[in-house]
């Protein structure tokens, strides 16, 4: 199903849109990825290279805090300790189970991951129509990085701003990057650095896509009649649907795609 929560808005800002003048932040996990599709903490898990240790101990937190993130009748402020907890938890994780780039490759070629589809075709008319495309990111940019350059989709147009795990000479983990970036800090004000800016620069119009009502916050702060907001609703379709309208200018229900997206960013 689609539902457009401002008809009016949609119709007279689309017929806006061209090539040179918008920008899109777009989410990676279940929205540029299926709804069925595993995310980019799990991809690394796999339990034949990494061990079940790894993947049980991922999947305890996620039953812990995953309700958590997903709980709209609780504030920002109350939510943000919990996710902050989880994911530093998770980080632990990879430290102590050692993981090494090839671990990480190796993992991430036999995770299944999956694009939503039309995902592909889109990435490929943007980047062919020049339009930055900024992949804002609560997961890890490894996997992301990877997995769209196995896809053959990793354009010169495409920016990832997620959590990158560097690895020393032996290519063994040393860290995560410094900037924790979760489910309830993605806002390119506060995480995008000068070649991002330099991008989105003269964009007269902001796009941003994703499947968390949080994720609205990824274009910054930004006038409402230069911005459209889209989003994903894959789960708890009854209990959200009305947040989401409230949030987000189109949403779309159950298994909606890019091609449903197409209909109104067309830019070719």
């Amino acid at each position: 199903m689609i539902y457009l929560n401002n008809e009016t808005k949609i119709k007279e800002l689309t017929q806006k849109f061209k090539k040179d003048n918008i920008c899109i932040f777009i989410d990676f996990d279940k929205t540029i990825t299926s709804s069925g599709s595993r995310d980019s903490w799990d991809a690394i898990a796999n339990r034949k290279v990494m061990g079940e240790e790894l993947a049980n101990g991922l999947n305890a937190y996620y039953q812990k805090y995953g309700p958590i993130e997903l709980d709209y009748t609780m504030t920002v402020e109350e939510k943000e300790k919990y996710i902050i907890e989880w994911y530093e938890k998770c980080m632990d994780l990879y430290y102590t189970y050692h993981l090494t780039k090839e671990k990480l490759k190796e993992s991430v070629n036999n995770a299944k991951l999956e694009m939503r589809k039309g995902a592909k075709d889109f990435l490929f008319k943007l980047y062919k129509n020049t339009v930055p495309v900024i992949i804002l990111s609560a997961g890890i940019g490894n996997v992301i990085e990877q997995f769209l350059k196995e896809e053959n989709c990793y354009y010169d147009n495409i920016t990832i701003i997620s959590n990158f795990i560097k690895f020393d000479e032996n290519e063994n983990m040393i860290k995560f990057s410094d900037n924790m970036i979760h489910s309830l800090n993605k806002n390119i004000d506060k995480l995008g650095d000068l070649q991002v800016k330099e991008k989105i620069k003269g964009k007269e119009y902001r796009i941003a896509i994703g499947d968390l009502v949080d994720d609205i916050t990824m274009m910054g702060k930004y006038p409402e009649n230069r911005s459209l907001k889209i989003g994903f609703l894959n789960s708890n379709i009854t209990n959200n649907l009305e947040v989401y309208k409230k949030n987000f200018d189109i949403v779309f229900t159950e298994e909606n795609n890019f091609f449903d997206i197409e209909k109104y960013i067309n830019i070719v």
